[in-house]
């Protein structure tokens, strides 16, 4: 989350948005071995003509959505991944990972709805942001850990792979 107290900050901040120069990385657990190493999504994504709730991938209309992901560790049922994005389309992440066949982890909108483990929700992270300080005009990067129960899944996942 991102505050911007006047209007030049908010101006500054979303040009940066608007011309990709904002940095922002999530972390995920996807459902299935993801089998290249890093890859690129870019669809259109629009509200889905059966859903009006959910978004999805179209072949007409919509908004360019691009997702750059990194496969930082496989688990055989599951693949941890750090996800890039180029544009900030609502429910992006999830739609893209949903599209190439690999949805996340307990997300009872977009995934699969019997999961293995009881979580509250899906194992989405906002783990970074950067950008460019709109006063002070200088790159600043934020960084989060990852939650106490994504880590406790992932520390499972390891486990069973010894």
């Amino acid at each position: 989350l991102i505050v911007a107290k006047g209007d030049k900050a908010h101006k500054s901040l979303a040009e940066q948005l608007k011309s990709r120069e904002l940095k922002r990385r999530y972390f995920a657990l996807v459902h299935g071995n993801i089998k290249e190493d890093f890859g690129t999504v870019s669809t259109n994504i629009a509200r889905s003509p059966s859903d009006r709730k959910k978004m999805a991938v179209c072949q007409q209309g919509g908004r360019e959505a691009v997702t750059n992901f990194e496969v930082l560790e496989r688990f055989g049922k599951y693949t941890f991944v750090a996800c890039d994005l180029d544009t900030g389309r609502t429910h992006q992440i999830r739609v893209h990972m949903k599209h190439i066949g690999h949805p996340i982890l307990g997300d009872k909108t977009y995934g699969i709805k019997k999961e293995e483990f009881n979580l509250g929700g899906q194992l989405l992270h906002a783990g970074r942001i950067g950008f460019i300080h709109p006063v002070q005009e200088k790159y600043m990067e934020f960084s989060c850990p990852l939650p106490e129960v994504f880590d406790k899944i992932l520390e499972v996942l390891r486990k069973r792979m010894c």
